[in-house]
């Protein structure tokens, strides 16, 4: 049985990393004068790819009737616990 590795942590990948970085580092190192003005507006720019990137569609709306259904437990454990503190509370009055 063959063991699968990570691309990251292969040859192709410590590779990539290398050439990237290199990239990178010309990229900032020659040509800084055109990149440093865009960056605030790159940095914004990010944002909306992060948040669709990253929230990865949230389930498909299923978590709607979940939430929905969470709620409806969570009303009735407080209309129970308020039940309970009045049943408490009137004999404790006697």
């Amino acid at each position: 049985m063959a063991i699968k590795t990570r691309y990251w942590t292969s040859l192709h990948g410590i590779t990539t990393i290398i050439l990237v970085g290199t990239a990178l580092y010309f990229i900032f190192a020659e040509h800084s004068a055109h990149v440093l003005p865009y960056l605030p507006f790159l940095i914004i720019l990010l944002c909306p790819l992060m948040h669709i990137f990253m929230h990865k569609g949230h389930g498909g709306g299923e978590g709607h009737s979940q939430s929905e259904h969470n709620h409806q437990n969570e009303e009735e454990a407080y209309h129970r616990g308020m039940e309970e503190g009045r049943k408490e509370n009137q004999k404790r009055k006697k």
